[in-house]
């Protein structure tokens, strides 16, 4: 033992050719037991590898406004060697929900999925309702539509880059997105009565017309982000730490996206011009000059670049949808169908206005009988099944829909861009580092409330 002690006190090397320690390495009941000095922490850890992997879970909790996730980690150090994702937390039932509920008040279930796109959920609910009535809705309503999903959208994306940015660190990214978002809440809540969940867009058209000089409000949003996206360039995209931090983290090709069904800014990402809006067009899109940006990259960073770029292609579309936006109708003529086409908003911001209500209650009894039975009834959808995709901030967002001829839907079910995109996880982070799991999960943009409808 005093042997033992004087070489490791003089550095002298026994015969093995490294220092001598109190102990030598050995197996013991607890595993093996090795002892490190020195620079040979390299051929100790060869020996270790593989010997123990340890599971952790990251949550389940609410990281920023994805909603309540949790990711089971198996780790080989810092390096992730398995992910897995657990979903079901914020389960709402929401699809069950619209068969206990007429075909219009379904608009306020569906609304709630993707709380970050309420009215993409809107729209394509309503698209599949249009689609199995054989209607259409008018031109005006069309275009408000259009112009409301673009604002969505720049209001979606912001969250995005917010949350993305305050998880990696980047707290003014955060602050900076929020406070557009803001604009664009506010905005929203303009022309449609609310910030969130609007239930706006209905069968048949929209709920009401835009309120009395609403073009300059709008004018006045667009110069706004005309002037503050640019910001975001001179804050993150040029910026060392952001791009290191981003650069080839949760590389997913194009190859393995088609396997994976993943579309949205993550297929565009990879090289592949699919969008909706281009490919599928809905709406009127094809009307629209505008451009769907791609990379080749397939990281976390090209998505932020896609998404910055994305959000000033949206506001080609809103000042396009100005232009284009004439005099007409909002909600299809058939009274059968279009409740409440004469909406007015009362004093108190909501509902019927009494001037309404009046106007309702002065005609015949049958017309009051009408109304009130096609407000708590409901009408009759023709028996077949449709399914309708739009282009959601996230990817394709597909409705299918389900009539038994009756006043309520059969079946609804959802084709939710988040749900399908969280498979892309494992593959996104599999090999990596656990600290870059985060980064992938941003680049993602799940929404829980979809995932879990």
């Amino acid at each position: 033992m005093t042997e033992n002690l004087s070489d490791v006190t003089t550095g002298t090397k026994a015969d093995s050719g490294r220092p001598q320690t109190y102990a030598s390495d050995r197996e013991t009941t607890e595993g093996r037991i090795y002892n490190v000095t020195g620079g040979d922490w390299d051929s100790a850890l060869e020996d270790a590898i593989h010997d123990e992997r340890i599971i952790i879970n990251m949550g389940p909790q609410h990281p920023s406004t994805h909603g309540v996730l949790r990711l089971v980690l198996e780790l080989e150090g810092e390096t992730v060697t398995q992910a897995r994702s657990v979903i079901g937390y914020l389960h709402t039932g929401i699809e069950k929900n619209c068969e206990y509920r007429t075909w219009t008040q379904g608009v306020t279930f569906v609304t709630r999925m993707d709380y970050l796109a309420p009215l993409s959920n809107e729209a394509a609910y309503c698209l599949a309702v249009e689609k199995l009535l054989g209607i259409e809705a008018p031109i005006r309503a069309q275009v408000i539509r259009v112009m409301l999903l673009e604002i969505n959208r720049i209001s979606s994306h912001l969250v995005a880059l917010a949350t993305g940015g305050m998880e990696l660190g980047a707290m003014t990214a955060m602050t900076a997105g929020f406070r557009e978002r803001e604009e664009c809440l506010h905005l929203l809540e303009y022309l449609t009565g609310l910030r969130m969940n609007h239930a706006f867009i209905r069968p048949g058209g929209v709920a009401q017309d835009m309120p009395e000089g609403f073009e300059q409000v709008v004018r006045d949003f667009v110069k706004v982000m005309h002037k503050r996206l640019p910001e975001y360039d001179k804050l993150l995209t040029g910026q060392p730490i952001w791009k290191n931090r981003l650069k080839g983290i949760g590389y997913l090709p194009v190859d393995a996206c088609l396997a994976l069904g993943v579309t949205g800014p993550i297929l565009r990402s990879a090289g592949l011009p699919w969008d909706l809006r281009k490919t599928e067009p809905y709406l009127g899109y094809e009307d629209y000059q505008f451009e769907v940006p791609t990379s080749n990259a397939a990281d976390a960073y090209a998505r932020y670049l896609l998404r910055v770029e994305e959000m000033h292609q949206s506001l080609r579309i809103i000042n396009q949808c100005l232009k284009k936006i004439e005099p007409g109708p909002v909600m299809v003529a058939d009274g059968k169908v279009a409740w409440p086409a004469k909406l007015a908003i009362g004093a108190d911001g909501m509902g019927n206005s009494l001037d309404h209500v009046r106007k309702i209650m002065g005609q015949s009894m049958e017309a009051l009988i009408h109304h009130f039975k096609l407000v708590t009834e409901g009408f009759q959808v023709p028996p077949g099944q449709v399914y309708v995709p739009i282009e959601s901030p996230r990817g394709e967002l597909g409705y299918h829909l389900v009539s038994d001829g009756g006043t309520r839907p059969l079946r609804v079910h959802v084709r939710e861009p988040s749900f399908v995109n969280l498979q892309s996880m494992p593959a996104m982070s599999e090999g990596g580092l656990v600290a870059d799991v985060i980064a992938a999960i941003a680049s993602i943009d799940p929404v829980m409330g979809g995932v879990d409808r």
